[in-house]
């Protein structure tokens, strides 16, 4: 579990520690990867974004600030990170995990608890986009997760899907929950985790809805063919989300990285239907609290980003729904 990593303070697991020891000398249980690519999530990068003014030189030197400081990745705003692709260089002798060296490997398994040491002062990043070219070394611990890259797929785009994997995968498992039909609204489903989760919603049988911010993201969706209806909306209206979707929705799944989209999820939730949180961003205090204070009789969940078999479902999804690949690959383009 990488207690022996932890610096600071002493007798929590590495993702609850201030600091760690990132040193690249591992333990028998241990796996150190050659970083090359970082992806920030979502809601620290707009976080960082916009406290520097979308200043790509402040944003690199307080990233660079932070894994210095603390040994990982880990914002201390958003208390969120993200994940690494890299080379598997060296695998302890007790290490259950499936790589050997010379492995092109994701990191499935959060910034926020991954002892991270950068070397190149990130200087071939422009901090502008969320996915960082960088060179260091990374711990994985016993209990890590890790996935081979897939050979199909470019290792920006596999990075990508990886990142946010866990939605999709937990979506299935839910709507399938369900009797055949059920209603499925995903606030942000024109983003990374938004649009997987549309795709795994429909296959799952469900019938979906989509929340988006503004017109581009409408007229892409549309185009896409992944929501049965699409409609625009501010996240943080409540009242605004709940007049979008209509009809209350079995599930509702927010994909938005941004806070303050609680009540507007809860509101547009049918009597006894489910809440997936899958944002950084949400604060679990005001979701707790607003469906108390709105008598919402939903069950809500934590989307914890592991779900078994969760990176191979996402890629599955990403290989059979080729819109889903398109709006991915727009968005790498775009960053």
């Amino acid at each position: 579990m990488g207690l022996r990593r932890v610096l600071e303070p002493v007798g929590v697991l590495p993702q609850a520690a201030w600091k760690l020891d990132a040193s690249p000398e591992i333990g028998p249980d241990e796996t150190r990867i050659r970083v090359q690519r970082l992806n920030l999530d979502a809601a620290s990068y707009r976080q960082l974004a916009g406290k520097h003014a979308g200043n790509g030189d402040a944003i690199r030197a307080e990233v660079l600030e932070i894994v210095g400081t603390r040994g990982k990745m880990h914002n201390p705003v958003t208390g969120s990170g993200g994940m690494l692709i890299g080379v598997v260089e060296e695998v302890g002798p007790e290490s259950p995990l499936p790589v050997k060296p010379g492995d092109r490997v994701a990191t499935l398994v959060s910034l926020t608890l991954t002892p991270l040491r950068i070397t190149d002062g990130l200087t071939r990043w422009d901090g502008l986009s969320e996915q960082v070219p960088a060179e260091g070394t990374a711990i994985l611990f016993g209990r890590s997760i890790v996935g081979v890259l897939p050979d199909d797929l470019p290792p920006e785009l596999a990075l990508a899907v990886y990142d946010v994997c866990g939605a999709p995968a937990l979506t299935d498992r839910i709507v399938r929950r369900y009797p055949a039909g059920a209603t499925v609204a995903v606030l942000g489903g024109a983003g990374k985790s938004g649009s997987l989760t549309l795709a795994a919603a429909r296959r799952a049988g469900a019938r979906t809805t989509a929340i988006v911010v503004n017109e581009a993201e409408r007229d892409a969706l549309v185009e896409a063919g992944l929501a049965d209806e699409v409609a625009i909306a501010d996240a943080r209206d409540p009242v605004a989300v709940s007049r979008a979707v209509g009809e209350p929705a079995d599930v509702t799944v927010v994909c938005v990285d941004v806070p303050g989209c609680e009540h507007g999820a809860i509101l547009a939730t049918a009597e006894g239907g489910t809440v997936i949180f899958f944002s950084m961003a949400t604060s679990f205090p005001a979701a707790a609290l607003g469906a108390e204070g709105l008598a919402a009789d939903v069950t809500m969940l934590i989307g914890n980003g592991y779900v078994p078999g969760h990176a191979e479902f996402a890629v599955d999804l990403l290989r059979q729904v080729p819109s889903v690949r398109a709006l991915f690959e727009a968005r790498l383009a775009a960053d």
